[in-house]
């Protein structure tokens, strides 16, 4: 059995971080967890360190440095990259290993469907089906899809830009050029906080919106500025 390398970006996910690291303990081969913390300031690392993973403190704080900070300090083959607030579904070592064992595996990168964790409402299930389709036809899964990927794919590419924001789609867009990416047929659960803090249609916008000023060539400290608003 192939060894896995997780890398997982944190900033105060003491309370999350648990549940994500048990559903990885069904792995049944040769396991590597990294957590690329990027200054928690709660129980963060005590909590990775308890469930046997290997925590590092980023240089710079934000998804795409600590990413790729943690990915620089991985060592297996094949590398999955998933965020702290998901919960990976009862069978994805078992997706995981049928493509491992795939020949061509290797060619592709590997997402996982799109799900979120909220109270089930019309417009939650429309988003959903959306962004499926989206990820399907246009190639683009987002980073709380998670991403399995052979390292030599990933080097290829050059890897995470220390991006704030928009690393995920950065990455894809580099991706989508020189492989295909495909789904796993499983869905990983991602945390619906931010989907009830606002109204759907309010969140759609706001995250459209975002892109829209990154293509056009707004620096990431400014698009993180507007994020945290």
């Amino acid at each position: 059995m192939a060894g896995l390398s997780v890398v997982i970006p944190t900033l105060e996910e003491a309370s999350r971080l648990p549940l994500l690291l048990a559903d990885l303990q069904r792995w049944p081969g040769e396991l590597e967890v990294i957590v690329s913390d990027g200054g928690s300031r709660d129980q963060t690392r005590e909590v990775a360190q308890l469930a046997g993973a290997t925590v590092l403190d980023s240089p710079k704080a934000g998804r795409g440095p600590q990413l790729r900070w943690g990915i620089d300090h991985s060592s297996h083959a094949w590398m999955l990259l998933v965020h702290a607030d998901s919960r990976l579904p009862s069978i994805w070592h078992q997706r995981v290993r049928t493509v491992l064992n795939t020949p061509e595996a290797h060619l592709s990168a590997w997402y996982f469907d799109f799900n979120v964790d909220a109270k089930r409402r019309p417009m939650l299930w429309l988003l959903e089906r959306m962004v499926n389709l989206r990820s399907r036809w246009l190639q683009r899964p987002y980073g709380d899809q998670g991403l399995l990927i052979q390292r030599q794919l990933y080097e290829r590419i050059g890897g995470y830009r220390p991006l704030a924001l928009m690393e995920d789609l950065d990455l894809v867009e580099r991706l989508s050029k020189v492989a295909s990416l495909r789904s796993l047929t499983c869905a990983l659960l991602t945390s619906g906080e931010r989907w009830q803090k606002r109204s759907m249609l309010m969140q759609a916008w706001r995250n459209a919106r975002l892109r829209w000023l990154w293509r056009q060539g707004r620096s990431t400290e400014q698009l993180l500025r507007i994020y945290r608003r």
